[in-house]
């Protein structure tokens, strides 16, 4: 079952989405830093679900801007229906659209980049105490 595969309660394994290699190879630096487990990274939308699919991660950090026909919104919205996993949105844009959009998938959490090794640690902390969603129940 997918709690057996959880990191220790203070730490998280963590799903990395970014389409910019340099960018995303800093964000799984500073997972480690902060003591959590990058279990992977995708460059676009259907490989991110893909992947969250294999490796049902406990987070997923996902740019909403990714190359690929599917946005990071799409993917989020994919990843949660079919595996009940949660998202923290990553945008360098952070105009009122795309925040409303984002927020339709009900993510765990926003960043606006370029964020803090700080921010980000807080988001992921936030995620951690308010408890991890279950995946959906299969009929």
């Amino acid at each position: 079952m997918r709690q057996d595969r959880v990191a220790a309660p203070s730490s998280a394994r963590i799903l990395v989405v970014e389409d910019e290699v340099v960018i995303a190879m800093d964000i799984q630096m500073q997972l480690r830093e902060l003591g959590h487990i990058p279990v992977g990274h995708a460059t676009h939308g259907e490989q991110a679900v893909v992947l969250a699919g294999e490796l049902l991660p406990d987070l997923v950090l996902m740019d909403i801007h990714l190359a690929g026909a599917m946005n990071g919104i799409t993917a989020a919205q994919t990843i949660r229906e079919r595996f009940g996993l949660a998202s923290v949105f990553l945008s360098a844009f952070s105009n009122a659209q795309s925040r409303a959009s984002a927020e339709a998938c009900q993510p765990a959490g926003y960043l606006a980049k370029p964020f803090s090794e700080r921010d980000l640690g807080d988001v992921i902390a936030s995620f951690l105490e308010s408890g991890r969603p279950q995946p959906p129940q299969v009929a």
